[in-house]
Formats: C-alpha cells, sequence, structure tokens
C-alpha cells in the first residue's frame, strides 16, 4: 500500500474508487466497507484509496476551543491504522493534516478541491453518519448531487451489526475504555494490538527485583510511546508480544503515564506502553530489543493503573502483576486443553 501525506504528489492515482473517514480502530465495519470498496474499485478497473486525516478532526477542534474533553479518545496509533488498511488491501492511503485552511473549506470547495482536482475520485463510497466540510454541513444528498453532476457515483453503507451490537468506533472505546478485552476483540475481529518501535526509557525495570544490586535482572521492559494523549485503553493488562522471536512472548504491560514515577523519568508526561516479557530471550541479552518493531497483543485487563508510595511497593506491585498475568496465560492453557479435549470426543 502506497501512504502520501497530502495529495499533491506525483505518485498519488489520477483517479480511485475511494472512501472517506478517520478509521480509528480499523474495525469489523470498516472493514466491510473497505471489501466492498475493493469489490467496486476491480469493476471499474481503479485502484482503491482511503482518504484520512490526522490528527483526528475532533482533536484539532479540542485544542482550537481548548475543550480537551471533545477530543475522542484514540484506539490506535498511526502505524496501527496504516498497517491494518494495508491488510485490507487498499492500494493508496492519503493522509490529509487536518489543519484550519482544511476546517474552514465549504463542502462544495471540500468536493472540487479534494475529491476532484486532488483525488479524480470516480466513485465514492460513505458511511450512513458522513458530513463533511465547515461546520460538517455538508452531507450523503449533497455528495450524491455532485457526483451526478461532475461524473462520479456514489455510495452509502448503512452500518454493520454483529449480534444485534452497531459496530463502531465509539463501541470499541467503551469497550476498552471498561477493560472488556473479549467485546473489543468481537468488534475489532481480531485482538487489540499496538506496535512500534522499542525505546529508551530510565531503565528502572531491570534494577527493580534485581537477583542482587548491580545485576540488572530484574523487571526488563519493552517501551512502546503511544503517540496521542489520551489512549481508549488504560491499566495494566496480560499480553503477548510478537516480533522478538518466532513464538509470541507472554507478559504484563503497563498502558498509561506510570502515576509512580517522577518528574525524572525520560518518558515523563507521555502514554507509554511497559512491557516485561515473563521470560526474557536470552539472544537479545540485555539492549538487544531498542530499535526493533514490535507488536503487543492487550489479552485482558487486571486493573487500573496505581500509584505507589514507594519502588518498594512498586517492585511488590510488577511482581504480584507478573504472577497474575502467568495465571491467567495457565488458565487460558488449561480451557484451550479442555476444548480440545471436548472437539475429539
Amino acid at each position: 500500500m502506497q501512504v502520501f501525506r497530502g495529495f499533491r504528489h506525483p505518485g498519488v492515482a489520477p483517479a480511485c474508487a475511494l472512501t472517506i473517514g478517520n478509521f480509528d480502530g480499523v474495525h469489523r465495519g470498516h472493514q466491510a466497507m473497505l471489501a466492498l470498496l475493493q469489490t467496486e474499485a476491480r469493476q471499474r478497473g481503479l485502484p482503491s484509496c482511503v482518504l484520512t486525516f490526522e490528527p483526528h478532526p475532533r482533536d484539532y477542534f479540542a485544542a482550537v476551543t481548548k475543550k480537551p474533553d471533545l477530543a475522542p479518545a484514540r484506539i490506535g496509533t498511526l502505524r496501527d491504522k496504516l498497517s491494518e488498511l494495508a491488510a485490507c488491501g487498499v492500494a493508496q492511503t492519503i493522509v490529509l493534516p487536518f489543519d484550519a485552511r482544511l476546517a474552514s473549506q465549504s463542502p462544495e470547495e471540500f468536493i472540487q478541491n479534494v475529491l476532484i482536482d486532488g483525488l479524480g475520485a470516480r466513485y465514492v463510497l460513505v458511511g450512513d453518519d458522513f458530513r463533511f466540510g465547515a461546520k460538517r454541513a455538508g452531507d450523503y444528498a449533497m455528495l450524491d448531487a455532485a457526483g451526478d453532476a461532475h461524473g462520479f457515483d456514489v455510495a452509502r453503507m448503512n452500518s454493520y451489526e454483529v449480534h444485534g451490537l452497531r459496530v463502531s468506533s465509539s463501541a470499541v472505546r467503551e469497550a476498552l475504555a471498561e477493560g472488556r478485552m473479549a467485546d473489543a476483540h468481537t468488534l475489532l475481529g481480531r485482538p487489540y494490538t499496538i506496535s512500534g518501535h522499542v525505546v529508551h526509557g530510565r531503565k528502572l525495570g531491570r534494577a527493580l527485583g534485581a537477583s542482587a544490586p548491580g545485576k540488572d535482572d530484574g523487571f526488563r521492559t519493552l517501551n512502546l510511546r503511544f503517540k496521542h494523549w489520551k489512549p481508549a485503553a488504560s491499566g495494566i493488562f496480560a499480553v503477548l508480544v510478537h516480533g522478538l522471536s518466532e513464538q509470541p512472548l507472554p507478559g504484563v504491560a503497563n498502558l498509561g503515564v506510570r502515576p509512580s514515577l517522577d518528574a525524572n523519568d525520560v518518558n515523563a508526561g507521555r502514554v507509554l506502553l511497559e512491557t516485561h516479557c515473563l521470560e526474557w530471550p536470552s539472544h537479545l541479552g540485555a539492549e538487544g530489543a531498542y530499535g526493533k518493531i514490535v507488536r503487543v497483543e492487550l489479552l485482558h485487563k487486571l486493573h487500573d493503573e496505581l500509584r505507589y508510595t514507594s519502588l518498594e511497593a512498586l517492585t511488590a506491585g510488577i511482581a504480584k502483576d507478573g504472577r497474575d498475568a502467568r495465571a491467567f496465560f495457565a488458565s487460558t492453557h488449561a480451557e484451550t486443553h479442555r476444548q480440545t479435549t471436548r472437539d475429539r470426543i
């Protein structure tokens, strides 16, 4: 999949079958829409194209109005969104900066400047609640009329449901906020994951719980930055880590701002996914994970973030979280074994 920041690039296809949206989480409703887009693109001999925005429009307006509550919790990073769009077979994605200029465009200007002149849209697929242009004045009827006038097809996809539940980014956010990871899995069609480069921290974890002073064999962690300040999920989780060995590694992770650490923390104030592998791969040594891209599946929430009053309390808390994560994996393994046995009978 080709990715472009804006549409003024020579590599952008001169014509396309297009869908527009934020696609936060790329959930099953998004996936159904993208499958339909692929079908329509093939029938027309056009590349499929997604137009998405960064920052999220509501992030932009939250900053402009200084009302942070307007910003939605973010399900996924831009990296993860692009990865999932590519997995759905999208040919190209245009990441359009949402700024004052774009926010002030009338619906008619958006259609002319972006859809027609910028992207050469020949087919446009939108959701049933799609609005566009300044003050969200544009709607499906306006877009459909513009298609008739300018020679592109317009289609609308109704909401997607699973077991009677409307699949939406809001429903995914609600499930993640409440720690209902199985429900999030159902809505997403896959486990909830966060990926990124492993970055350096204070290296405090390896000293906590070490077998002896100076040994640095304690709770070694993998640190991934979640660039948005408001993640949809937070707390302590049992996880699986992909990308460090042939098999995924069980672990325990903290997603949040680490309230027990002080202002000297190199990542102070930033959202971090901090993962301790229950069995550290020996071939990596102490430094071998830095710079690698890993993918962390958040399988089960253990509890919310806690503030510990001392490093000793923090060490004991991490140790307990590790034991609880091991118990989760042991129970999951036992249940899988029981199910396999029942299936064989």
